[in-house]
């Protein structure tokens, strides 16, 4: 039996981008925070970072069975609220702690991200989402855990759409991993 395994996905405002995963069967654990900005500053809050001089991006740790959900499905929902063509915003977020990245604690499964990266930049004539090792992540403040299940009203970049694109792969993936 495999364990559990960890990927860091910073795709715009935290908040949207949790409820995304948090929607996924297979994916046991989502926190919100704060990645690979600059290591001088440690423990950045939420004021710090907007700031734009951090150099931190909203990011989410997942945490998943990778016996229930495969990586690149975990990537293709990802890929599907995102637009890698865009540097340093997503919808009307605008600033670095807005970039997209994916970031890795292990080489396995940085060399599987490299491989999806590939094909995915295909489809884009500029592709500016980061794909990096994980330097440090630091928990936001605990407002921001479970944003939108707090707040079901609350800003969310990630369209109706969108979430209904993620839904269906996750049909898909439960009746393939079901056979």
């Amino acid at each position: 039996m495999k364990k559990e395994k960890t990927i860091y996905l910073a795709g715009g405002c935290f908040w949207g981008t949790e409820m995304v995963f948090q929607s996924l069967t297979g994916v046991k654990e989502t926190t919100v925070g704060y990645a690979n900005g600059n290591p001088e500053i440690k423990d950045p809050t939420y004021q710090l970072v907007c700031t734009d001089t951090t150099g931190y991006k909203e990011t989410v740790k997942v945490v998943y069975d990778p016996e229930k959900i495969a990586l690149s499905v975990i990537l293709d929902a990802y890929f599907l609220c995102i637009d890698p063509t865009l540097k340093n915003r997503q919808g009307g977020d605008i600033g670095s702690q807005y970039q997209t990245g994916v970031y890795t604690e292990d080489g396995d499964t940085m060399r599987e991200a490299q491989e999806y990266f590939e094909e995915e930049k295909k489809k884009y004539p500029v592709f500016y989402t980061e794909l990096e090792p994980l330097a440090v992540f630091y928990e936001a403040e605990e407002y921001h855990q479970d944003y939108l299940k707090k707040n079901p009203g609350g800003y969310c970049h990630i369209t109706k759409h969108e979430m209904e694109q993620v839904r269906q792969l996750d049909c898909r993936n439960r009746e393939e991993k079901s056979l």
